[in-house]
C-alpha cells in the first residue's frame, strides 16, 4: 500500500512537471505581441520577433518560475517551522521588512559599479528579511505559536514597514516615486537575463539544500523536545531553515516586489494532494508555485492589453478570499 501511495505520488509530480514545461512554452507565445514557435523559427534570428522572444518572453517565464517556486517552499518552511497552516512571509511581514531594506537601498545615494548595483537589492532584503524573521522566531517561542498574537505581531511589523517606506516614497523624486510604487504592488516587469542569473544563482541551490531538510521539518511537528530525543539538532536546524528561508524572501522581494499569497496558499494545495510529509510536500510546493505565479503573471500581463496589471495585485485578489476561509476554519475548530 506504502509503495502504490509513492508511486501515486511519483506519478502525479510527473504530471505537474509537464505541466509547468507546457505551460512555460505557451506562455512565451501570449503577450500584447502574439507570436507562435512556428513562426519564430521562419524568421531570422536577428528580427524584431526573435529578440521579443528571446530578450522579453523567455526571460519573464524563467523569473515567474524561479521566484514563485522561492516563495512557495519559503511558505511551505515557516509553516512547518512554525507549526501553524497560516504562517507566510506576506502576513507575517517578513516580506515587509526586506522591502523596507530594499527602498532604502534604492534611494541611498551610492555610485556603484553595475556588478555591485545588482546585488545591492539582494543583500538589503537579505538583511531585512533575516531580521524580521528571527524577530518573529522569537516572539513565537514567547507567545508558544498562538495564532492571534502572531497575525497581530504580523500586522504591527507590516504596518511599520509600511509607514517608513511611505516615508521613503515620500522623500523621493518622481522616478524614484514610481519605481517604489511599481515595485511595491509586485511585478515581473524588471526581468532580464542578469536578473534571471542573479535568481536562479540564489534560489536554485538554496531551495535543493532546503529539500534536504524534510526529515527534519518532519521531526519538528513533533515538537522541539521529541525532535532532541529523535536525534534532530534543533536549534541549528532551526538556524539553517530561517537563514534558507530569508534568502528565498529576500532574493524574491527585492526584484519583484512585494507577491503576497504564494506563501500561504501553495502548501495548502499542495498538502491536499501529497499529505503533509515533508519529503513530498517541498517538492510538490516548488513545482505548483512556480506554475502558480507563472499563469498569474500571464493573465497579468494579457487580461488589460497593451497595458499591464501588476501581478501582485491579481495574486492577492486570488488568495485573500483563501486567507478569510482559513481564518474562519480555525476559528470554526477553536470554538467546536
Amino acid at each position: 500500500m506504502r509503495v502504490s501511495l509513492s508511486l501515486n505520488r511519483q506519478t502525479t509530480l510527473l504530471i505537474l512537471v509537464i505541466l509547468l514545461v507546457i505551460s512555460a512554452i505557451a506562455a512565451t507565445q501570449l503577450g500584447a505581441m502574439k507570436l507562435s514557435l512556428t513562426e519564430i523559427w521562419q524568421q531570422p534570428f536577428d528580427s524584431i520577433v526573435w529578440q521579443v522572444w528571446l530578450t522579453i518572453r523567455v526571460p519573464r517565464v524563467l523569473l515567474a518560475l524561479l521566484i514563485g517556486a522561492a516563495l512557495a517552499v519559503s511558505g511551505t518552511i515557516m509553516q512547518g517551522l512554525f507549526r501553524n497552516p497560516l504562517a507566510d512571509p506576506g502576513l507575517l511581514g517578513i516580506s515587509s521588512g526586506a522591502g523596507l531594506m530594499v527602498a532604502l537601498a534604492l534611494l541611498l545615494p551610492l555610485q556603484l559599479p553595475l556588478f555591485a548595483s545588482l546585488w545591492l537589492p539582494v543583500i538589503a532584503a537579505f538583511i531585512g528579511s533575516l531580521l524580521v524573521t528571527l524577530l518573529i522566531f522569537q516572539l513565537n517561542k514567547v507567545s508558544q505559536g498562538q495564532l492571534s498574537r502572531l497575525l497581530l505581531l504580523g500586522i504591527a511589523i507590516n504596518a511599520l514597514s509600511g509607514s517608513f517606506i511611505g516615508i521613503l516614497s515620500w522623500l523621493s523624486n518622481d522616478q524614484q516615486l514610481r519605481q517604489l510604487s511599481l515595485w511595491g504592488m509586485g511585478s515581473l516587469a524588471q526581468a532580464q537575463w542578469p536578473v534571471v542569473g542573479i535568481c536562479a544563482l540564489i534560489i536554485i541551490p538554496t531551495s535543493l539544500l532546503l529539500l534536504r531538510s524534510a526529515r527534519a521539518l518532519n521531526l519538528l511537528q513533533l515538537g522541539e523536545e521529541d525532535a532532541f530525543y529523535s536525534g534532530l539538532d534543533v536549534l541549528r536546524t532551526q538556524q539553517y531553515l530561517l537563514i534558507g528561508n530569508a534568502l528565498l524572501v529576500g532574493t524574491a522581494v527585492s526584484f519583484t516586489g512585494i507577491i503576497g499569497f504564494i506563501g500561504l496558499v501553495i502548501p495548502h494545495l499542495v498538502r491536499m494532494v501529497f499529505g503533509s510529509d515533508h519529503r513530498w510536500l517541498l517538492p510538490g510546493s516548488m513545482i505548483v508555485g512556480g506554475l502558480l505565479l507563472l499563469l498569474s503573471d500571464t493573465l497579468a500581463r494579457t487580461l488589460v492589453q497593451p497595458a499591464e496589471m501588476p501581478v501582485g495585485l491579481l495574486t492577492s485578489l486570488l488568495g485573500a478570499p483563501w486567507f478569510f476561509m482559513l481564518i474562519l476554519k480555525r476559528l470554526k475548530a477553536s470554538y467546536a
